[in-house]
């Protein structure tokens, strides 16, 4: 009785470790598509207009705040690898490490595209200061900034695509949610990876290929909340457990005393 509680313990442990693990990879997941979305709406409201670097001046604190938000998903991004790494390393130390991975570039190219977006405040304040001198070099560089910006998305977007794959794999393989959600995220995300690479390439797909990934997003991010993982696939078997259990070895023959 004494050693099937202390093998119960760290069961009782596990559980709850994956349990919080899916919690905050859950809400990550609703929170990064929220400030995302958000950040996009300030930016392409000032960037997006036909003479932007006019008002970026007035706006310089609209496009700051949307390029932090930005910055925020950097840490949430970095933080899906962290976290479930222990999570996909029992059933592949390779697919753990490859997210993980992935997860660290993407994070990198949304960093340098909140960068490209923050440069333009400085070349704003230069339009604006220059009055009725030759602008033509700053709207080059604002152009050249904006498509620099966009094309460090597609690749965020890409190896995010990448990162999508390696998950849904897993969560396949290891039935760490329902096989019908693991499929819909395989879809997604290889639509998002083949639109990003067209996206990159010329074709204007106007973020489309978005779509069937983020609605995954959003419906796993409320599972993960709600569900959690399955913790059948996770936690040690009793098998595995009673194995590493000692036990009394059986008596020898002809061992029992007279």
């Amino acid at each position: 009785m004494h050693t099937e509680a202390q093998a119960s313990m760290p069961d009782r442990l596990s559980r709850n470790n994956y349990r919080a693990t899916a919690r905050i990879v859950g809400v990550l997941y609703l929170a990064g598509m929220v400030v995302g979305i958000g950040g996009d709406l300030l930016i392409q409201s000032i960037l997006g207009a036909p003479d932007h670097l006019s008002t970026i001046a007035a706006s310089s604190t609209l496009l700051a705040m949307g390029a932090v938000l930005w910055l925020s998903t950097v840490a949430g991004d970095a933080a899906h690898g962290i976290l479930m790494f222990p999570v996909l390393k029992p059933h592949s130390e390779r697919a753990a490490v490859g997210y993980l991975s992935a997860r660290i570039i993407d994070a990198t190219f949304i960093a340098v595209m909140a960068l490209f977006i923050l440069v333009q405040i400085p070349l704003g304040i230069a339009y604006l200061n220059a009055g009725s001198s030759d602008t033509s070099y700053l709207e080059a560089l604002s152009a050249v900034l904006t498509e620099a910006n966009l094309y460090a998305y597609e690749f965020a977007m890409i190896t995010v695509g990448v990162a999508g794959l390696i998950l849904s794999s897993m969560f396949y393989r290891a039935q760490l949610v329902p096989r019908l959600l693991a499929v819909w995220g395989l879809i997604g995300y290889a639509v998002l990876l083949s639109g990003s690479v067209l996206q990159v390439l010329g074709f204007n797909l106007s973020s489309i290929q978005a779509i069937p990934g983020g609605l995954w997003e959003l419906f796993i991010g409320v599972w993960l909340i709600v569900k959690g993982f399955s913790t059948s696939s996770q936690l040690p078997s009793e098998a595995t457990i009673s194995s590493t259990t000692p036990v009394a070895a059986p008596p020898l023959v002809g061992s029992a005393t007279p």
